[in-house]
């Protein structure tokens, strides 16, 4: 973790998925940089990505804190029911993330970019269903988070956990699997490329690609 950029990923990915908490106090700047072995310059420069995002705050007498979800986003956590029918939580996939992928191609920092990179390099077609499964919830998860508007990474998190048990369903066989890898390529390729319609599209196919699988193994 030499960069800022690959150090910002790092922390970034640990917010993301719930590895270091909302509200959690980060170690003082001179234990945080020494146990990631990097500079405190380095440590501060990363940290000023993660501020800006809204990540991060520096409070003082408390030190830097994660940042907990706002009103808004408790109330849409709130709406999650158990009861949601998986169809149309499915539907809903299909119109919001696009969309998310569209901002995400514009909005996309080197170090959003460094972590769906990392992500699909633990992709690989050896992986088990429910490795697989881990890594395409991470992927969505990140390239929602790379939209860089919490209320869309909100609902992305409450959309995955309804469609949960058809994604897993999705993840139980090669093909499914390999489906699913080769959408995110496509997918990350427009998003690196900046490429908003690209993204859009990539997403769309994707998702249309894996509900047709899904449907096709139902028959």
């Amino acid at each position: 973790m030499s960069t800022p950029v690959v150090l910002a990923a790092h922390l970034e990915r640990l917010i993301a998925t719930g590895q270091v908490a909302a509200g959690d106090r980060l170690p003082s700047e001179r234990d945080l940089a020494a146990s990631l072995s990097v500079s405190r310059a380095t440590l501060r420069e990363a940290m000023h990505e993660l501020e800006a995002k809204n990540l991060i705050e520096r409070r003082p007498g408390r030190g830097t804190v994660v940042v907990a979800p706002s009103d808004a986003e408790r109330a849409l956590l709130d709406l999650s029911s158990p009861s949601s029918e998986a169809r149309d939580a499915a539907e809903l996939r299909e119109i919001v993330e696009p969309s998310v992928a569209g901002l995400a191609a514009r909005r996309a920092t080197p170090a959003n970019l460094l972590q769906l990179r990392e992500v699909l390099d633990r992709t690989t077609p050896r992986l088990r269903p429910e490795a697989s499964l881990a890594c395409d919830t991470e992927f969505h998860l990140l390239v929602a988070r790379a939209a860089r508007n919490p209320l869309l990474a909100t609902l992305h998190t409450m959309v995955a956990e309804w469609t949960m048990d058809v994604r897993r369903h999705s993840h139980t066989t090669a093909e499914g699997r390999r489906t699913s890898r080769e959408g995110h390529l496509a997918i990350f390729a427009a998003i690196e490329a900046h490429d908003a319609d690209a993204a859009q599209r990539a997403m769309s196919e994707h998702l249309g690609d894996v509900r047709r699988l899904v449907a096709a193994r139902g028959d």
